[in-house]
């Protein structure tokens, strides 16, 4: 997202909030090392899912030992953490009753009379995080907020967005695999305006900062820490995606799990021969990167890959809050983001990506994207699916 345009306060506050729910993963990535020593287990979401580019970078680790029920819920003291403050800091600057939310979490789990425990951590959480928005230039609620008012902020958040008016889209945290392992994950937080997404911002902390990728509409802001207080835009540099047009010099992200992905028809097109060659030869010539969450995204519109596809498989419905932010961003960057169709995403039509042809197929520029697109088609009518 360009700097001077007409989202530019929008913007700003988004950079900052998601820096600040960064730092708020970060203390609780640190508190889950403390408490739980080595290990490694993880919970997975319902949705069998376990559990940017802009513009932070750090390093963090994180491993969970403890298997019991109330260690895993404290992992999640996260997401509605995230959720709580990123509502509570848009309604403080825009207003409440200017502001909608479409995200990810609810607070049912929280209402339960044996989650004191857990609400009394996301309280605790939220009102850390809330006591460090000075340094990042926010505005912040006058003196701590209780339990009912915490739950108020997550449950504000049950907007289904639609084709009219402004929507925000937030995904607290993107890949709790990724999050647990100490690998990557992602903050995801996006505007959108009568069916359009006009900003995203993703929060990266461990994605590395890389040299400078010339110029764009894409900008990456690394993290502060201690004392320092966020400098924005003093401190963000531009990227772009990488001009490759050849899919024999492609690099290919893929996901480090594959439980919502068709396995079948992801290895058909990366595996048949012929029309097939932008796949074969990505598979030839380079190691895929694989990485956990909305990363993939960051990694296209950084320059550091070329192609992700995903193929979701039959029945799931994918979210808007799992692309609306990174879209935006591939796209400033110069990059392209379409359905296996070649059609552009749809985020007019509520919570999911209704009407989507078969997946999703992000690549660095327009040139690439139309052999991709063509190898899909090609690979789509050889199988007969």
């Amino acid at each position: 997202m360009g700097k001077d345009d007409k989202y530019a306060e929008e913007l700003e506050v988004a950079v900052r909030v998601v820096h600040m729910a960064c730092s708020l993963c970060q203390r609780v990535q640190q508190k889950l090392v403390s408490d739980n020593g080595g290990g490694g287990h993880v919970k997975s979401k319902d949705d069998d899912s376990p559990g940017y580019c802009c513009r932070m970078s750090s390093s963090v680790k994180v491993f969970i030992g403890d298997s019991s029920e109330s260690r895993v819920k404290n992992n999640y003291v996260k997401d509605w953490s995230i959720q709580a403050t990123v509502s509570l800091i848009l309604s403080e600057t825009f207003g409440s009753e200017n502001v909608s939310i479409v995200a990810e979490e609810d607070v049912q789990t929280l209402s339960k009379a044996d989650s004191e425990g857990l609400l009394a951590a996301v309280v605790k959480a939220v009102n850390e995080c809330l006591a460090e928005a000075p340094k990042y230039g926010l505005r912040i609620p006058d003196g701590a907020l209780g339990t009912s008012q915490i739950l108020e902020a997550i449950s504000r958040c049950n907007s289904s967005g639609g084709p009219t008016g402004r929507h925000w889209v937030l995904d607290p945290v993107d890949g709790t695999l990724g999050f647990v392992r100490g690998d990557q994950y992602a903050i995801a937080l996006a505007l959108i305006e009568d069916g359009k997404v006009v900003l995203g911002v993703l929060g990266c902390p461990n994605y590395p900062l890389k040299k400078e990728k010339g110029a764009g509409e894409a900008w990456m802001q690394p993290l502060i820490h201690g004392n320092k207080k966020l400098e924005w835009p003093n401190s963000a540099r531009q990227i772009r995606v990488s001009p490759c047009v050849d899919p024999a010099l492609a690099t290919v992200c893929e996901p480090v799990e594959r439980a919502n992905t068709d396995q079948v028809l992801y290895s058909r097109s990366r595996s048949d021969h012929g029309a097939l060659d932008a796949f074969t030869y990505c598979s030839r010539r380079t190691e895929p990167m694989r990485v956990h969450s909305m990363v993939k995204y960051a990694a296209i519109a950084c320059g550091d890959v070329e192609i992700f596809m995903k193929f979701a498989r039959s029945g799931y419905k994918e979210k808007i809050w799992d692309h609306a932010a990174a879209v935006n961003i591939i796209e400033e960057a110069g990059g392209v983001v379409t359905d296996a169709g070649g059609l552009s995403l749809d985020f007019s039509r509520g919570l999911y990506l209704e009407g989507l042809d078969r997946g999703i197929v992000a690549c660095c520029g327009a040139r690439l994207h139309k052999k991709i697109i063509a190898a899909v088609y090609a690979s789509w009518e050889a199988s007969n699916l």
